[in-house]
C-alpha cells in the first residue's frame, strides 16, 4: 500500500474509547490523512456529541471499564446511535477474542469492525471505505429529498395558477372534473388571463401527464404553412422542405395538443383541422399514406366564437368538436382579491431574478394596484411588478413606482398630441375593431404580430 492511501479530502470522525492512549494514537495517525478527529473516553457524552455535530464515521469501542468483556455497553451505544441516525456509519473497535461479538454487531447495524491492536493500513482502508459509504448515503438522501420535493410540487394542485378568489375556485373545480377524462376542452378568456396555464394544469392532472404537452399559437402560423406545421411534411414536399419533419399532431401523440388562438384560423384551415379531428388521422404534406394519432385536444381563444359562427367566420361543426367542456377564465378585474397574492408572487420572483433588495409593497401601492382595471390582466400586472422592481430605489415599492396611462379601462381622448398616447389609442382601437384578433389588428396597423405584441406590453393592453 502507498504511504498515503487516503485522498486529500478527509472526513469527520468521532472516536469513543476508554483507553486514552488508543485515542491519541488514532488521532495522530488520522490527522496525517486530512481527517478531522474528535475523541472522547466517556461514552455517556455520545448523545451530546451527536446532538451538536454530524460525523462521517463513528469509531466505537465494544467494551468499556464497567464491563470489559461482554460488549454489552458497546451494543447499547450502537443501538442508541442507530436510533438517532439510522444511516450512521459505525465501526466497532474490538479485541481479537471478541470477533464473534463484532459479527453480531454487524447484524445489529454496525458497518464494519477493526481489531485491537490494529494495523495502520487496515485502519485507514476501513475508514476510507466507510467514508465513501457515508457519502453515498448522503447522495441518496439528497436525491430522495429532491424527488420528494418534485413530487410535492407536481401533486400540488394548480401550482402555477395563483389565486383564491371564488371566480378562480370555479375554474379549479372544472379542471378537476375534466382533467382525467379525454374530453376536448375550450378555454375562453381575455389576453393575459393565463389560458395556457389552465391547459397545462389539465394536462398535469390527466392520465396523459407522462406524455408530451405540445402547444401551438395558431395565430402565428401562416396560412401556407398550416398543414406543414400541424401535420408535418416529407422531404422535398415544397421548396424549403429539406428533410422529413413531424407535425404537432405527431409530436403530441399519446399526449395533449394545445391550440391557442383557435379563433384566428381561416375557414380553409378550420376545415383541414376538423377533418383530422374527426378521422383521428393526419397525412404529412407530400406523403401518400395517412397515420393515426391519439391526442387530447385543448383549445383557447379570446374571440367570441359563437358570434363568429353567426357571422360565418367560424365553422359550427368545428366549434361543437372542440368545446365538449368550456372553461372561462375570469379577467383580473373580476378577481381583485387575488391581486395581493399575484403581486407578492411576482415581487418575490423578480427580486430574486434581478438580485434586488425589495421586500414589500407599501399599503398605498397595493391599494393602487387593486383599484386599477388591468385591461392586460395578469400579464400586465406581471410586467408592472417587473418594471417596478427594476426601477426601485428602496426596499419597499411605493405608489409612485407604478405608472399607468389611465385609471380606468377607458381609452384616452383622441385629441391628445402625445405620441405615446396617439399610438396607444390606435393600437387599442385596432384590437377592439377586430374583436381581439391580433393578426388582423397587426395587419390593420401595418405591423408584424411581434411588433404589435411589444406595443401591447408597452401600453398594458
Amino acid at each position: 500500500m502507498s504511504d498515503k492511501p487516503m485522498s486529500a479530502e478527509g472526513g469527520k470522525i468521532l472516536m469513543i474509547d476508554d483507553d486514552e492512549d488508543v485515542l491519541l494514537a488514532a488521532k495522530m495517525l488520522l490527522k496525517k490523512y486530512n481527517h478531522q478527529v474528535i475523541i472522547d473516553k466517556n461514552p455517556n457524552k455520545i448523545p451530546f456529541l451527536l446532538n451538536n455535530d454530524t460525523y462521517d464515521v463513528i469509531l466505537l469501542d465494544m467494551n468499556f471499564s464497567k464491563d470489559t468483556t461482554s460488549g454489552k455497553e458497546g451494543f447499547e451505544w450502537l443501538r442508541q446511535i442507530k436510533e438517532r441516525d439510522p444511516q450512521a456509519v459505525v465501526i466497532m473497535i474490538t479485541a481479537f477474542g471478541d470477533v464473534e461479538m463484532a459479527v453480531r454487531a454487524l447484524k445489529e447495524g454496525a458497518t464494519d469492525f477493526i481489531l485491537k491492536p490494529w494495523q495502520n493500513e487496515k485502519l485507514l482502508a476501513t475508514i476510507s471505505t466507510a467514508i465513501r459509504l457515508k457519502k453515498s448515503y448522503n447522495e441518496v438522501d439528497k436525491l430522495r429529498k429532491a424527488k420528494q420535493m418534485l413530487e410535492e410540487q407536481i401533486s400540488q394542485p394548480f401550482r402555477d395558477i395563483i389565486g383564491q378568489s371564488a371566480a378562480l375556485k370555479d375554474v379549479f373545480t372544472l379542471i378537476d372534473k375534466v382533467a382525467r377524462t379525454d374530453a376536448n376542452v375550450l378555454i375562453l378568456g381575455e389576453n393575459g388571463t393565463g389560458k395556457e396555464l389552465v391547459a397545462r394544469a389539465i394536462h398535469q392532472k390527466s392520465l396523459r401527464k407522462d406524455n408530451s404537452f405540445v402547444g401551438v399559437d395558431m395565430g402565428a402560423i401562416a396560412e401556407t404553412l398550416f398543414e406543414s406545421e400541424l401535420f408535418g411534411h416529407k422531404k422535398g414536399a415544397f421548396t424549403d422542405a429539406r428533410e422529413d419533419r413531424p407535425g404537432r399532431f405527431e409530436l403530441a401523440h399519446s399526449g395533449t395538443l394545445f391550440l391557442d388562438e383557435i379563433g384566428n384560423l381561416s375557414l380553409s384551415s378550420q376545415s383541414k383541422l376538423l377533418s383530422a379531428l374527426q378521422q383521428r388521422q393526419i397525412t404529412r404534406v407530400g406523403a401518400n399514406q395517412s397515420q393515426e394519432v391519439d391526442i387530447r385536444l385543448i383549445c383557447a381563444t379570446n374571440m367570441p366564437l359563437l358570434q363568429m359562427v353567426d357571422e360565418g367566420k367560424f365553422r359550427q361543426d368545428l366549434l361543437y368538436r372542440i368545446n365538449t367542456v368550456e372553461i372561462r377564465i375570469p379577467p383580473l378585474s373580476e378577481r381583485v382579491d387575488d391581486i395581493p397574492l399575484l403581486a407578492n408572487h411576482f415581487l418575490n420572483y423578480y427580486t430574486r431574478k434581478y438580485r434586488k433588495d425589495v421586500v414589500a409593497l407599501a399599503p398605498e401601492a397595493m391599494i393602487k394596484l387593486k383599484k386599477y382595471a388591468w385591461p392586460g390582466n395578469v400579464r400586465e400586472l406581471q410586467h408592472a411588478l417587473e418594471r417596478a422592481v427594476i426601477m426601485a430605489d428602496s426596499n419597499t415599492l411605493q405608489e409612485s413606482d407604478f405608472l399607468f396611462s389611465r385609471k380606468t379601462n377607458e381609452m384616452p381622448a383622441n385629441d391628445s398630441l402625445n405620441l405615446d398616447e396617439v399610438e396607444r389609442t390606435a393600437v387599442a382601437k385596432a384590437i377592439q375593431l377586430h374583436n381581439g384578433n391580433i393578426s388582423k389588428a397587426a395587419e390593420e396597423l401595418g405591423l408584424t404580430r411581434a411588433s404589435l405584441y411589444r406595443r401591447m406590453e408597452k401600453y398594458g393592453l
